[in-house]
């Protein structure tokens, strides 16, 4: 496998990126080219939604390809054209071969949620103290245990009462959390997604874990339920208020991830018809916010 190194401006990196697609690239990563320097930009947006910018005001191209004579190819292709005014190539180089596939999952340790609580890839054993284990791997379903958000929601259920309560995991990603109040005594879990394919990945993580719970689309949620979470982002969960408090049954408690610490008012101010939300964790500049209804 060979890299292909070019150095673009800002404005130029989508225009390349699409271009070593069309050159069949293998795959292609932007990097800030001042990174570790005094010049290093912060450039980040929330999980799930795009980046503010496409690129650094000096960004670093790198694309992936099988032979050499491809990449070098694809160097000659993109200097010929007009949008690569700016831009430059740095070079082509050999990869090493690695096993991708246990440095992939080198990065993946196990994630501790309370001190007996654990969120374990197939791959490691559970560590001692363990007495409560999730097996779940990364996969195209959002929710591993890794992120603020996903930690939080866990460490609210482990230190709840969940015993005998019908539970209704709205956006459920992965099925982390709906499998976290099955194993934490939940007496019905209902799991829902709009996506397909977090539907599906919910039921076989759930197979996995040995927990029974139902998994389907949004239709299938019909309260009352005791306890109702939601881990998504501030913007849908705005708009989800009225649907998500008319599945709390009387007492019931309302559980919000997803949120940033600067969007709490505006989360308060939406929900504020239905209960008073009341910021119960954070981690990260992420919030979690319950409310009883």
């Amino acid at each position: 496998m060979f890299e292909l190194r070019l150095m673009a401006p800002e404005q130029r990196v989508e225009i390349l990126s699409e271009a070593l697609d069309a050159l069949d690239a293998l795959s292609v990563s932007v990097e800030d080219a001042d990174a570790q320097t005094q010049a290093e930009q912060a450039l980040f947006g929330e999980p799930g939604m795009p980046p503010p910018k496409d690129g650094w005001q000096r960004s670093r191209v790198l694309a992936l390809f099988a032979q050499e004579s491809a990449a070098q190819d694809a160097a000659t292709l993109l200097q010929a054209q007009e949008f690569f005014e700016g831009c430059a190539v740095l070079g082509v180089s050999p990869v090493p071969d690695q096993d991708w596939v246990r440095l992939t999952q080198s990065q993946f340790a196990p994630v501790e949620i309370t001190p007996e609580f654990w969120i374990v890839p197939t791959w490691h054993e559970p560590p001692a103290q363990a007495r409560q284990v999730i097996r779940l791997d990364p996969g195209l379903a959002f929710g591993t245990g890794t992120h603020p958000t996903t930690r939080m929601c866990l460490r609210w259920i482990a230190r709840e009462t969940l015993q005998g309560q019908r539970v209704l995991d709205y956006g459920c990603g992965s099925g982390i959390l709906a499998i976290g109040a099955a194993m934490h005594g939940a007496a019905a879990v209902d799991a829902v997604d709009i996506d397909e394919a977090a539907v599906e990945s919910t039921r076989a993580n759930a197979e996995a874990n040995h927990v029974t719970l139902r998994a389907g689309l949004p239709e299938l949620a019909q309260g009352p339920y005791q306890t109702v979470l939601a881990n998504i982002l501030a913007t849908p969960l705005k708009m989800l208020a009225p649907l998500l408090c008319a599945q709390v049954a009387a007492g019931g408690a309302l559980v919000l991830a997803g949120i940033l610490e600067r969007q709490a008012q505006e989360l308060q101010d939406a929900y504020a018809p239905y209960g008073r939300l009341e910021v119960a964790d954070s981690e990260d500049g992420w919030i979690l916010m319950t409310a009883r209804l």
